[in-house]
């Protein structure tokens, strides 16, 4: 019984040693964009999201808020592609992430836009994030 509960807890502290995650913020004006990119093991997720509020002086626009989160694919050592299916279509939203030690830049397919509608946009403009550590 000890040795299973040894195991266990063993597994457990290991699988937390292989795990990270990593958030990065950008305010730009009235948008804030948020990333967050988890690696466990091989594995790599990456959840990025965008909240627009408009002000007075932004006649027309509406307040928005938009997430598209998905498993990425590294491209190179720096550089993450994620890709999520626009639902009952054959067109993806794609979301290619460059990181730095200091923060990252967000660039978006312009079928992102089927996610993140009007004044919202995922693409950080060639703007950093800064990375929160």
């Amino acid at each position: 019984m000890k040795r299973a509960l040894f195991m266990a807890v063993a597994m457990l502290i290991s699988g937390a040693a292989l795990a990270a995650t990593d958030h990065y913020v950008l305010r730009d004006g009235n948008h804030v964009r948020h990333l967050k990119v988890t690696k466990v093991a091989n594995d790599i997720t990456v959840s990025a999201d965008v909240d627009f509020e408009p002000t007075a002086d932004d006649k027309g626009k509406h307040a928005c808020s938009a997430d598209v989160s998905g498993e990425a694919k590294a491209v190179s050592e720096n550089e993450l592609v994620v890709k999520k299916q626009i639902p009952g279509e054959a067109r993806y939203c794609s979301l290619k992430v460059q990181l730095t030690p200091e923060g990252a830049k967000i660039e978006q397919s312009e079928e992102c836009n089927y996610f993140a509608a009007g004044a919202c946009h995922f693409n950080s403009d060639g703007k950093v994030l800064t990375k929160i550590k």
